[in-house]
């Protein structure tokens, strides 16, 4: 059962029988508490990769986020378990501050993609968007003084040259998440997290998936079903668009029910 996040009394019950799922999209920071478990869906006949998410940002911005070596090596250890191309790594949003200038993004993600070389085929970033809610919460960060990269074209140009030389250097395939801009310097293609293409390759099915309409004009995801729900996730990073009230997410997360046929009840 999902509820709708702008109406809470319209709910909808989704099908997840076997039979009525073609493919499972994780997406996660930490995929320990589900790894163990794994098996009991190959056993059931799903099929899934997941999208992970390995930023390295400092505390102030990923107040509860696992440290980022711990990251890496859960990621490595579920490649190992499922497969490099089910494993796909985001290094998203590319936030641009006074923490976080272009040089440290550059080296995070250097860093990053030297680790998890021949663990993954894929890297997918976006640049950070300001909805007013996360804005909010930024600018409660007195050092932070984020700054829109989208409108800086030398920056823009700068990490998304050396996120391209590096992510091939590690035999990485780059891909962009939702991207209005197009500069027609970069090689950077634009990407779906819900991939039309990738599932049916990894799961050789032909589903004939079109692009979800109720997405931005950018997503270029296919058609699916989102079973996730706002203020759930308490890993507490400061620009998260689906958390925007940690105290709310903490009570969330410690009132949930297992039982519950709803994630959030």
């Amino acid at each position: 059962m999902t509820r709708n996040p702008f109406n809470y009394h319209q709910t909808r019950q989704i099908s997840l029988r076997p039979e009525d799922v073609d493919v499972i999209v994780f997406w996660t920071r930490n995929s320990a508490p589900l790894q163990s478990d794994l098996k009991l869906l190959d056993d059931m006949g799903y099929h899934y990769y997941f999208q992970y998410t390995i930023t390295g940002y400092p505390r102030t911005l990923e107040t509860a986020t696992l440290h980022p070596l711990k990251a890496i090596d859960h990621f490595i250890q579920l490649s190992q378990q499922i497969g490099r191309e089910k494993v796909i790594w985001r290094y998203d949003p590319v936030l641009l501050c006074d923490l976080l200038p272009v040089g440290e993004h550059i080296r995070l993600f250097s860093k990053i993609a030297g680790l998890l070389a021949g663990y993954t085929e894929r890297v997918v970033i976006s640049f950070a968007d300001f909805y007013k809610k996360t804005e909010r919460n930024l600018l409660r960060i007195s050092e932070l003084n984020s700054r829109d990269i989208m409108q800086n074209e030398a920056d823009y140009l700068r990490v998304s040259e050396a996120f391209m030389m590096i992510a091939a250097a590690n035999g990485m395939e780059i891909r962009t998440c939702s991207e209005k801009a197009v500069i027609p310097e970069q090689d950077i293609p634009h990407g779906a997290c819900i991939d039309a293409a990738l599932i049916e390759k990894l799961f050789h099915l032909n589903l004939s998936l079109k692009k979800d309409k109720n997405q931005r004009a950018e997503c270029l995801c296919a058609h699916s079903v989102d079973i996730g729900a706002y203020n759930t996730c308490v890993h507490g990073c400061q620009y998260c668009y689906a958390t925007y009230n940690h105290q709310q997410a903490v009570r969330n997360y410690k009132q949930h029910d297992p039982a519950s046929p709803f994630l959030q009840s």
